[in-house]
């Protein structure tokens, strides 16, 4: 029988359909009288495991799958007016899981684009605590050496500056910058020593 638009605009459609039901392995064609509510039903029950098969297939989850299949139901009821062959209401469902399925990789992959990057690893508490030691050591023995085998470490080493530098910023020469820096290092390893 053909599709016939219902009388009242504000009533809900009765369409007439022939529709063909499973039985087994036989296949019968019934002719029925149905509304959105009753054709959604009907196809949910006969349809929803194997949609739900494609789109598992398709987005790799199925719970996302199961989300998918049950959005093209509900749409597919809140258009069943606007279908204009009834008949072919099981073709626009597994468009329309496609559809969906491919909406939910754009998804996945704009998601997975834009997402935060995971910080590095940040080191312990316990590594912070004997860097802060290692340096407070560090500190008192510089604090112990000469003042011009001091300045020359700390010229060389904290602000890298290189032996011409250093002479230039002390008011000596290359040489002497060079004796400074060799006996500071030499005491500074000599106290360290004695700390660890």
């Amino acid at each position: 029988m053909p599709f016939r638009k219902p009388d009242d605009e504000g009533a809900r459609p009765t369409d007439v359909t022939e529709t063909l039901v499973a039985r087994g392995t036989a296949t019968a064609a019934v002719a029925v009288a149905w509304d959105a509510d009753q054709a959604v039903t009907a196809l949910y029950s006969a349809n929803y495991r194997s949609l739900v098969r494609l789109a598992a297939m398709l987005v790799r989850d199925a719970g996302t799958a199961e989300e998918v299949v049950q959005d093209a139901f509900v749409a597919m009821h809140g258009g069943w007016r606007r279908l204009r062959d009834p008949d072919k209401a099981l073709s626009y469902l597994r468009q329309s899981v496609v559809n969906r399925s491919r909406s939910v990789l754009r998804h996945r992959a704009v998601v997975e684009k834009y997402a935060p990057k995971g910080l590095p690893d940040a080191p312990s508490a316990e590594a912070g605590a004997i860097g802060e030691l290692e340096r407070s050591a560090v500190i008192d023995a510089l604090s112990g050496l000469p003042a011009r085998q001091r300045e020359a470490l700390v010229l060389r080493y904290y602000a890298d500056l290189s032996e011409a530098e250093i002479a230039n910023t002390m008011g000596i020469s290359r040489g002497a910058v060079k004796s400074h820096t060799a006996r500071g290092m030499t005491a500074l390893r000599n106290v360290l020593e004695q700390f660890s």
